[in-house]
């Protein structure tokens, strides 16, 4: 008979690699793939972090719940390895939920710096970060964080049917569509070496970034689209992004603002799984927004990418 006192792994995993494979996706707390939540990062190589924010967004809000959504999602594929590969990355790297960044809602304009601070804490301390957002300006204070510790400017891996490298004039804007022009006129990013793939959505200033839009994407092998994000980005340090809205709205309609046309989430996933052979020193997963969802697939998708995103980071360790 099942012991009825049996553990609730996000609470009580014995370490951060504990075998969580037989905990029922419908109980439990919601740590992302029933990892272990932990500030204590002795030992940890990954610490998976939410980042609930979204009062930059341009159209639909809502994604402030989408660190919820993922990590409620994840209980379903955290029972059994990644396939088709049959690799667990959770036995390969020491893997945490770190659980949210927190901040006082009243007090917008302080949020990029709480965002900045919190990451640059954990990775300061030798794990690598996977951030669940919120909206995609949230990527902005994240990559500020990883270029003040692996060095700038990074090398970026955008995918997404936006390039968000609007113009603004006023310095101190927090918007969703402006965050990578800002990034490249600080010097954090190097746009020579960066790719933006899946864009569908015209913007007359790319700002120097490699750009291979959603009509090329989609008549490419998965394998095809990896090859040329690694010849774009070499062996540089980079950070990779995604936002949900690089799938189509078939797949993912719980998103502020999708654009038909996009690829579909097994394309996305085997693009991932192609990706191996970078340097990649951060990730996240942004602009879920669970309002809009149906049958919880843009969760699902989201929190199957970030698995992905795992398994590539494990890849990349060696």
């Amino acid at each position: 008979m099942t012991d009825p006192f049996r553990k609730d792994y996000a609470f009580l995993a014995e370490d951060a690699k504990a075998v969580t494979h037989d905990e029922p996706f419908y109980s439990g707390a919601l740590s992302f793939c029933r990892r272990r939540y932990a500030r204590d990062l002795a030992g940890v190589d990954l610490a998976v972090m939410g980042v609930p924010f979204d009062t930059s967004v341009t159209g639909r809000s809502g994604c402030r719940f989408g660190p919820r959504a993922v990590r409620a999602a994840s209980t379903n594929i955290a029972w059994s390895r990644a396939w088709p590969s049959a690799v667990d990355p959770f036995e390969q790297l020491a893997v945490v939920d770190w659980g949210d960044i927190w901040w006082d809602a009243g007090y917008p304009a302080e949020v990029p710096g709480r965002i900045e601070a919190a990451i640059s804490h954990v990775i300061g301390q030798g794990p690598a970060a996977l951030l669940i957002g919120g909206d995609h300006f949230t990527t902005y204070p994240s990559l500020r964080a990883h270029a003040a510790k692996h060095g700038a400017p990074l090398s970026l891996i955008h995918f997404d049917a936006h390039s968000d490298t609007w113009g603004s004039d006023e310095s101190g804007r927090i918007d969703h569509g402006t965050m990578f022009r800002r990034a490249v006129e600080d010097g954090i990013l190097d746009p020579a070496t960066s790719i933006q793939v899946g864009l569908r959505t015209t913007n007359d200033e790319p700002m120097g970034f490699e750009i291979r839009d959603a009509n090329w994407v989609l008549r490419r092998s998965p394998e095809e689209v990896a090859a040329e994000i690694r010849k774009v980005v070499g062996d540089r340090p980079c950070y990779l992004t995604f936002d949900i809205d690089y799938l189509d709205p078939a797949f993912a309609p719980g998103t502020g603002t999708p654009v038909c046309g996009g690829p579909s989430t097994w394309h996305a996933k085997e693009t991932l799984r192609a990706l191996g052979g970078i340097d990649l020193k951060g990730m996240d997963m942004v602009e879920v927004s669970p309002a809009y969802d149906h049958a919880e697939i843009t969760a699902l998708a989201g929190a199957t990418l970030a698995l992905e995103m795992i398994c590539l980071y494990a890849r990349t360790r060696g």
